[in-house]
């Protein structure tokens, strides 16, 4: 717990969205398996509103903060800057192929939504998901001196 309070809050808070986002994101895709579109437009939604007050606080953060150096030394760099570069790359791409999503669901071209969400979704939950991996990586597993 200790290490978790020299973090940075706005740094936690970043995961802890990330986090959040992935669990909507993931219910969302079992909601609308069991045809529940209600429910899936709902945790949708929800995960989009999360990944945008995950924006605010990730610039926030390193507007205040500024960059963070990785710590760690031999393969598992090589492997952190790997997921880094890869989820940076995707996360560009998901504010866009999110409101694509929701403009294709609000015309109601629900063909085009599906294809374009088999699309999305892997790219939304890799970076949700390498986003709380960065988080742990770069705060608990490594941290700086």
């Amino acid at each position: 717990m200790i290490a978790l309070l020299a973090v940075h809050p706005l740094a936690t808070t970043n995961a802890v969205l990330n986090a959040l986002a992935t669990v909507l994101l993931v219910a969302g895709w079992v909601f609308i398996a069991r045809g529940q579109w209600k429910a899936h437009r709902a945790a949708m939604i929800a995960a989009f509103a999360v990944s945008a007050v995950f924006l605010v606080c990730y610039l926030t953060y390193h507007y205040l903060v500024g960059h963070v150096p990785f710590r760690g030394q031999g393969p598992v760099r090589t492997v952190y800057f790997a997921i880094l570069i890869t989820h940076i790359i995707l996360a560009v791409f998901v504010p866009i192929l999110a409101l694509r999503m929701f403009f294709l669901a609000w015309k109601g071209r629900w063909e085009a939504h599906r294809r374009l969400g088999k699309i999305t979704m892997p790219i939304w939950l890799y970076v949700s998901v390498t986003g709380v991996v960065i988080y742990a990586m770069l705060y608990h597993l490594f941290p700086g001196a």
